[in-house]
């Protein structure tokens, strides 16, 4: 399966059409964040006073209550604008085809964090198909604008070229 998604014409389609829908869904969503004035205040208070709970109602991931009381909660405001610019490039990245690994990661990335949280949302589906993006290879670059910018950065920042040969050390 795994195979046949990075390398069929078929699975490019799929991986395509996967790629500008988890997009589109992430573009609407931060969008939505910039008409009225948007603070992820509650969403993080809700976080903190209603965690999410293991089997045996004790908190499930005390660390990350920690997180959201002494890290974000303290500065919601840069995180309002993270979340906010966050999402909005995310699904730029992920509907344009630019920059769609580093899209996808910090998408999956902020997935994972909501879920933490305790919204489930859309974020399980959203993480599903960012894992199918994950899986299909250079497949989830070819339609899109990373067909023509990878090539680019590849020849400007040398260190992203994977095919260039390392140094190798010879001890004679």
């Amino acid at each position: 399966m795994g195979n046949w998604l990075r390398s069929s014409k078929s699975g490019l389609v799929i991986v395509t059409i996967v790629r500008i829908f988890a997009g589109a869904e992430w573009l609407i969503a931060g969008l939505s964040k910039f008409s009225g004035s948007f603070t992820a205040k509650s969403f993080v208070q809700r976080a903190i006073d209603h965690p999410v709970q293991d089997d045996f109602g004790r908190e499930a991931y005390p660390w990350f209550t920690s997180f959201l009381k002494t890290i974000v909660q303290p500065q919601i405001g840069l995180f309002d604008f993270l979340v906010q610019y966050g999402e909005l490039l995310i699904g730029l990245g992920l509907l344009l085809g630019t920059l769609t690994t580093a899209a996808n990661f910090f998408g999956m990335a902020l997935n994972l964090i909501y879920l933490l949280a305790g919204s489930i949302s859309t974020n399980p589906l959203l993480l599903l198909l960012e894992i199918i993006i994950l899986f299909a290879g250079t497949n989830r670059f070819k339609i899109g604008l990373d067909y023509w910018l990878n090539p680019y950065l590849r020849r400007k920042l040398p260190f992203l070229d994977r095919k260039k040969k390392k140094h190798e050390l010879h001890f004679y």
